[in-house]
């Protein structure tokens, strides 16, 4: 039974984490239709931050968090600015676009950090484990799903209790009228990409202390990113949580009886199923075009 509980917390931890990155894929994407290729290297930015910011001025990764996500959000609108912009409604053009921005930064990483492995270490108030029925629960990977579960709530509200969200969901019924009423669907487009990468690079900084810092540290990530977003259908946020506990549960439970790779491999399987026979996903976006 403890072993059972172990495995049911290690795949609430490792759920958290995809979630966070998928809700920036699953909303840009819902928004913008944009499949952004270089989402993995957005995580692979966070967490080179957050290593920076430990190593060089002694910055938890709690306390880097807020200028992790401006840091990311900055990015991303830099990069929707002077390049995604132009490539709307030109699908094939945007993967294209998206895959080579993101071997142009993991370049720019080795030119100027090297390939070596970084390390980040766990913040000192989060060091040790609370065991309760035999589970030996750290409490680091309980903040990050306390965090994800923070992060959930906010995107929910962002999007369906703000101006801001009323206007994100207009642009997404109907981009013509939308602009015909005075909103700027450029200017949701940017906000939207920007969040989204945020939401990657805070990934990317709280993954940190289970994964080496390397420049392709988010390409195997961003795979299993856009699993949860195909399985909980494009644009669903509600999907998106599911889908997430799903396969992060799916994952520990298969590794643990299987290993890491007969795990991934039955996992694939199910989604290539799954896209067989219901290819909109387990809980689509009805509000999407």
């Amino acid at each position: 039974m403890g072993s059972l509980l172990n495995e049911i917390f290690i795949g609430l931890s490792l759920t958290s984490i995809l979630l966070m990155i998928a809700l920036g894929l699953a909303i840009i994407y819902g928004t913008m239709g944009v499949i952004n290729l270089a989402h993995g290297q957005f995580v692979m930015v966070g967490a080179y931050i957050a290593w920076f910011l430990q190593s060089e001025y002694g910055f938890s990764i709690i306390v880097g968090l807020p200028l992790i996500f401006i840091a990311g959000g900055i990015l991303g609108l830099l990069i929707e600015r002077t390049i995604i912009r132009r490539l709307y409604q030109r699908p094939l053009d945007t993967i294209l676009a998206t895959w080579g921005i993101g071997i142009v930064l993991e370049q720019l990483v080795r030119q100027f950090l090297g390939s070596d492995s970084r390390y980040v270490g766990r913040p000192e108030f989060l060091e040790g484990n609370l065991i309760i029925a035999g589970v030996h629960m750290s409490y680091y990977r309980l903040f990050i799903i306390g965090f994800s579960i923070f992060i959930l709530g906010a995107t929910w509200y962002l999007l369906y209790r703000t101006e801001f969200g009323s206007k994100l969901r207009a642009v997404i019924q109907n981009k013509e009228i939308s602009e015909c009423y005075g909103v700027s669907s450029s200017r949701i487009y940017a906000m939207t990409f920007a969040y989204g990468a945020g939401l990657a690079a805070v990934a990317g900084a709280l993954i940190t202390p289970f994964v080496s810092v390397t420049p392709t540290m988010g390409t195997e990530l961003v795979v299993d990113a856009f699993l949860v977003v195909i399985v909980g259908g494009v644009g669903s946020i509600a999907g998106t949580a599911a889908s997430a506990l799903m396969i992060g549960e799916a994952t520990a439970w298969l590794s643990y009886w299987f290993n890491d790779t007969t795990g991934r491999i039955l996992i694939l399987l199910g989604v290539i199923v799954l896209i067989r026979f219901r290819p909109q996903g387990l809980f689509p976006d009805t509000v999407r075009r």
